[in-house]
């Protein structure tokens, strides 16, 4: 399927480690003559770890997309019918904002855009990576898992013996997770070794 023309919203929010892995999946959307709009939540923002400074990350973004990132919620709400997306990414998607839009809260710009994209009835696809998936936010990704328009890039736990919860999205897999979702479908295998090196031998 050819991404040429497709309107992709791109929202970042809080798991600052893995934006470094976010920006050459970005640049693959983009290489596939996608438009690719980016979003950041308020923690994005103003947040700086020693991952990169909050200005660092909003200026790449721009660079590479060629747009100015939305940072308020009234920016995001267009993206109902009034100028809709094709498709809604957010990766990395944290277990914060999980929770928040697995109960309908929208407090920051990124959940607005997921909000909207699916209020046009439109795929929603998330990048999940939080320490609390199989824990207390296991019910949340239940049930995102079982909502419409929801999509989810493959994941697995990415360190099964330290971090028994945490589940990561396998980046490697967004693109074609970007082209299934805009058929309706789930890539699949959905649950996958995330490092052949944590398994038990």
């Amino acid at each position: 399927m050819s991404l040429a023309g497709k309107r992709i919203g791109f929202g970042l929010t809080g798991s600052h480690h893995t934006h470094s892995q976010v920006f050459p999946q970005i640049e693959k959307l983009i290489e596939e003559q996608a438009e690719v709009i980016p979003i950041v939540s308020y923690t994005v923002q103003t947040t700086d770890t020693k991952f990169g400074k909050a200005t660092e990350h909003i200026e790449r973004l721009e660079a590479i997309t060629g747009k100015k990132v939305v940072k308020t919620i009234p920016e995001a709400e267009p993206f109902g019918p009034k100028n809709p997306l094709d498709c809604m990414v957010v990766a990395p998607l944290t277990g914060n904002s999980l929770s928040k839009l697995s109960n309908a809260l929208t407090d920051n710009p990124v959940l607005m855009a997921a909000k909207s994209t699916m209020r046009n009835q439109n795929p929603v696809l998330l990048g999940v990576t939080t320490n609390d998936a199989l824990g207390l936010n296991g019910i949340n990704l239940m049930r995102l898992l079982n909502s419409k328009y929801i999509y989810f890039i493959p994941f697995g736990q990415d360190d099964p013996f330290k971090k028994p919860n945490s589940l990561a999205a396998k980046l490697d897999y967004l693109v074609d997770s970007v082209k299934y979702a805009l058929n309706g479908k789930q890539l699949q295998p959905l649950i996958i070794p995330y490092m052949d090196e944590n398994m038990v031998k």
